[in-house]
């Protein structure tokens, strides 16, 4: 992995981890779906502005939209929701070492669907490691006895198997795309799974309005960390592989953590720390990186660019 793919994943985690923070804020007053189908549904129409500005437009019917339609059902559908609902239970910073399971979902699935994805030892480590913080955080839960807390993980962890999922079938089927055109659809196809599943089941319409605080954080979710997010995000897909495209996920967990404990105050016993900490090397073995490399990345990141001058790099390109 060079410079270039690392700087970008640190722009896609700072746009991704705070949305751990803005959900567990929206859904306090929002229901889960009707927060999801919002997401969605704004972004789309945002980035499908954006796309007639530029004098573009969307493929016509065919192949390419059942590959939109699975990718909107995988990477924003199941798990916007899958997610959103958790963390009614669970705490932000949970939620984000749980989805930071990503790359090992990714690289299993990889296994089964990509050529260019080989399995090693270091590898097949890594998930075992992976896989025991995620036990771990489950066993100490079950022990605890709350079941809500359970399944609001178990959803949470569902969320990054789809995720993981989105990201192999993405690789493989949604390259050299024109800007903006794979993001657009993706979210239309996931407006139109989630949108009437609100409006019947949760009935937005008929709850009282949310305090200025919850719609603040949902445009937030809608802005950066979704229209943003997934230009950035169709961008990479064209200079990586699958497993270190996941590799986002690993990054997002420490800015969630950090959000979660500074912002909202979250406590997090040992067994968070413990697990996350397996979560993380397992993903580290799993994309193949070692400390030494990722500091020497990161010592470049920050002496040529900086957070702010990666993201101003990005929207100009």
């Amino acid at each position: 992995m060079n410079v270039r793919i690392f700087l970008h994943l640190i722009g896609l985690s700072l746009l991704w981890g705070p949305a751990f923070l803005y959900l567990n804020v929206a859904v306090r007053e929002i229901p889960p779906l009707t927060v999801a189908a919002v997401r969605v549904s704004q972004a789309a129409l945002i980035l499908l502005l954006l796309l007639k500005q530029q004098g573009r437009s969307l493929p016509h019917i065919g192949t390419s939209w059942k590959h939109f339609a699975f990718t909107g059902l995988t990477y924003n559908a199941l798990p916007f929701f899958l997610v959103g609902w958790g963390q009614q239970y669970i705490d932000s910073a949970l939620a984000a070492i749980l989805i930071g399971a990503t790359p090992l979902f990714t690289m299993l699935l990889a296994q089964l669907f990509r050529a260019d994805e080989n399995l090693n030892r270091q590898k097949l480590v890594g998930v075992v490691v992976g896989f025991s913080g995620v036990i771990l955080l489950f066993m100490l839960g079950l022990l605890a006895g709350v079941q809500l807390t359970i399944w609001g993980m178990m959803a949470t962890l569902a969320g990054a198997a789809s995720y993981g999922a989105a990201f192999v079938y993405s690789r493989q089927n949604l390259r050299g795309l024109p800007p903006l055109v794979g993001p657009t659809a993706q979210l239309m196809m996931a407006s139109l799974y989630l949108v009437p599943l609100a409006l019947v089941i949760e009935k937005p319409y008929t709850l009282p309005l949310p305090s200025t605080m919850a719609v603040i954080a949902l445009l937030l979710l809608v802005l950066p960390s979704t229209v943003l997010a997934f230009v950035i995000y169709y961008r990479l897909m064209e200079q990586t592989n699958a497993t270190t495209l996941s590799l986002v996920t690993y990054l997002n967990p420490i800015v969630a953590t950090v959000l979660g404990v500074w912002v909202l105050h979250e406590p997090l016993g040992w067994h968070v720390y413990l697990g996350c900490g397996s979560i993380l090397l397992g993903d580290t073995a799993v994309n193949g990186l070692s400390l030494s490399r990722l500091w020497q990345a990161a010592d470049e990141m920050f002496g040529r660019f900086g957070a702010a001058g990666l993201l101003h790099y990005e929207v100009k390109r």
